[in-house]
């Protein structure tokens, strides 16, 4: 399950922003990343309601999964027949309606291998990294094909995720089964709509969670949007024109997925041993130099800075969506795991993302697609990078200062 979910992902993820450079639409990238954020603020915790409540979980995943795929592969039939004369209001729409499903499925996902693990008697912070690595490693060879087949400059890339999300579509169906709230009495507004994890803001720790949460979340999709056209960029200058990076962005950008694969593994020995305050602390750092090394890099002498900025995107990433993910179903009734995890996808996929890419584009727009030529394009790529890694550094410690967290490491199993 988790290699398949995350297989569609990385279909598309980040070599889409290339794709949408090719048919001029370059200062759309922003909006396309940013419709993952919008539908993320009301589809999962919506998706997530209704797996508490009425329909259990692994179906429900199923009948996203194939929606989701119906709308992509749509999407890339259209773009595939509309060749260099794509319009954006026709794209934008079919993949709109296909994130809109999609987005769910990760907490949903999340949700079910947590409860499967549960009946069967298993920890979930001890079992379920070594579970949502093979998610890592579905991404990683999602992306690979894609690179392989030529698909990172085309639209074929949405023909490859529809076609993965349909075989896990069918596959959900097959999961063991998701128990659902069924108990009885009386029950007030609030209690229906599921709207209860929503009253997980009246505790002053939880509230500050979600919203540090958030303001991280603004980082999480804009190396997905930005770093393989930046990268890809580096062709229209002659010193690095035939280097491996600039050609093949996405098997470069692998290295952060395999990176994520490892860092992965740590989470159990770094929850008990940290706490989830320094682990995402750790995470908040590894974001300013991921955002760092790309404002300093290139993919010629410079491709180093580059290959670390991959290798601390694992830390960056996993330390806080994977850690917090636990954090937030440990800190919960089980009753409203589900919604929960829907409100932690609002919040960061949601709000902060959104935010986050939007931004981004501004950003990208003013220093780099406004210029005229190669050498300025590049300049102000590592103009913006370098802001993004400033904003990562007051996240960082604006969350130090004011989160308040008392680890007991005999709490965690």
């Amino acid at each position: 399950m988790n290699f398949l979910q995350y297989a569609v992902w990385g279909s598309y993820l980040t070599s889409m922003g290339s794709y949408l450079v090719t048919v001029d639409l370059s200062s759309k990238i922003g909006l396309f990343y940013a419709m993952q954020g919008i539908v993320s603020l009301f589809m999962p915790a919506v998706i997530g309601i209704i797996a508490d409540r009425w329909v259990p979980a692994q179906r429900l995943l199923g009948i996203c999964h194939v929606l989701a795929a119906g709308f992509m592969g749509m999407a890339g039939w259209y773009a595939l027949t509309a060749g260099a004369g794509v319009g954006f209001a026709t794209l934008f729409t079919l993949y709109s309606l296909s994130v809109a499903f999609y987005m769910p499925t990760i907490a949903l996902s999340n949700s079910v291998a947590y409860s499967v693990l549960e009946q069967a008697g298993y920890d979930t912070v001890k079992a379920f990294p070594p579970i949502r690595v093979f998610g890592t490693v579905g991404f990683i060879c999602a992306m690979l094909l894609c690179d392989g087949m030529g698909f990172q400059i085309s639209c074929m890339q949405f023909l490859q995720c529809a076609a993965i999300g349909i075989v896990l579509g069918l596959y959900s169906f097959t999961l063991p089964h998701c128990p659902i709230d069924n108990s009885g009495g009386r029950q007030t507004l609030t209690d229906a709509l599921g709207l209860k994890a929503f009253a997980l803001f009246r505790q002053k720790k939880m509230a500050l969670f979600f919203i540090f949460s958030m303001l991280l979340g603004v980082s999480l999709q804009i190396t997905n949007g930005f770093a393989n056209p930046f990268i890809t960029s580096f062709k229209s200058i002659p010193e690095f024109a035939d280097t491996f990076g600039a050609n093949h962005a996405n098997a470069l950008i692998s290295l952060s997925q395999l990176s994520e694969t490892l860092c992965i593994l740590l989470i159990p020995f770094a929850l008990k041993k940290f706490g989830i305050k320094r682990v995402m602390l750790i995470a908040m750092f590894a974001w300013v130099l991921r955002f760092g090394l790309f404002g300093l890099g290139n993919p010629g002498g410079g491709v180093w800075m580059f290959i670390l900025s991959m290798i601390v995107y694992g830390v960056a990433f996993d330390f806080f969506n994977i850690s917090g993910s636990l954090f937030v179903n440990n800190e919960t009734d089980e009753k409203i795991r589900s919604s929960a995890q829907g409100l932690f996808m609002i919040m960061t996929n949601g709000i902060g993302a959104t935010i986050g890419t939007l931004g981004a584009q501004a950003v990208v727009n003013r220093f780099v697609f406004s210029q005229q030529t190669a050498e300025a394009q590049t300049a102000g790529w590592s103009t913006a990078w370098l802001l993004f890694a400033a904003y990562a550094l007051v996240v960082a410690v604006a969350f130090a200062l004011v989160f308040k967290y008392r680890h007991n490491p005999e709490a965690v199993k």
